[in-house]
């Protein structure tokens, strides 16, 4: 609770002086990531693959400017912490949170690119669930901690079959299950796509979906996703730097977010 205070102070400290600049760095018409948030001078978007997780995340569909985040009942959510929701529809179950919103975002790539086969995540009592099964009409059966594989008739990999996929790894995966399936990586090796995670009950986790550097020194900025407690949809978070929404890349350090704090060391990424 005493980290969470000291966030939530921090974060009506800096916001109350830095709304100008955050306008500056919006273009309300932008639908997607990379259109609508602009760079501060001397700043370049970092190139991308064609075709790459990263350039999914940078071209992620945005809804339109000042919409407001909703929870999974339809309820919104008032905290000012975002700037820009993700369009992407989230179901009416209290199941999209932190981890999942992650979860969903690798696998909705890995789906689009038709790459099923790669599709697979392991649940908190360490099992590997990989899509291909429930396209082959098997499914979990789950009897408190036991978990075996059963066959059903339900076969395929249309999208039904892809979303009851889904909705097992958001009920039974989180950012234990998650943080335990993902590599550390250098700090100065950041790119997007990157997670800053903290596995547990209560745990966290935010991942990186653009990136750019100052041209002269080679100063890393970037943007923050997440998904929260209770399941709400995807939002760009705003920060604490005068340059907000970005975030300054700072080595080696904590990484404050405006509902959350990492320690350094929190940096992790998917095997691919």
């Amino acid at each position: 609770m005493l980290h969470m205070l000291r966030i939530l102070i921090l974060f009506g400290l800096v916001f109350s002086g830095c709304g100008v600049q955050s306008q500056q760095l919006i273009d309300p018409n932008g639908k997607s990531i990379e259109e609508r948030f602009l760079l501060p001078k001397g700043y370049k978007r970092i190139f991308v693959e064609t075709g790459s997780f990263q350039e999914y995340l940078r071209s992620l569909p945005l809804k339109r400017y000042g919409e407001k985040v909703r929870y999974y009942d339809g309820s919104i959510k008032d905290r000012d912490v975002y700037v820009s929701v993700v369009d992407m529809e989230i179901g009416k179950s209290d199941l999209l949170q932190c981890a999942d919103a992650i979860i969903r975002l690798k696998a909705e790539y890995l789906y689009e690119q038709k790459r099923f086969d790669e599709i697979g995540f392991h649940i908190t009592n360490g099992m590997y669930v990989p899509f291909k099964k429930f396209t082959e009409g098997y499914r979990v059966r789950v009897s408190n901690n036991r978990t075996e594989w059963i066959r059903t008739e339900r076969k395929g990999r249309d999208r039904a079959v892809f979303d009851e996929y889904l909705r097992f790894i958001y009920t039974y995966a989180g950012t234990l299950s998650l943080s335990r399936e993902l590599r550390p990586v250098e700090d100065e090796d950041i790119d997007i796509g990157d997670i800053y995670i903290i596995g547990g009950s209560p745990g966290h986790a935010v991942i990186i979906v653009d990136m750019a550097e100052d041209e002269r020194t080679k100063e890393k900025i970037f943007l923050l996703a997440q998904s929260y407690m209770p399941a709400q949809e995807i939002q760009i978070l705003k920060s604490f730097e005068h340059i907000s929404p970005w975030y300054i890349h700072r080595k080696n350090s904590d990484l404050i977010t405006p509902e959350w704090e990492f320690k350094k060391g929190s940096i992790k990424r998917f095997y691919w």
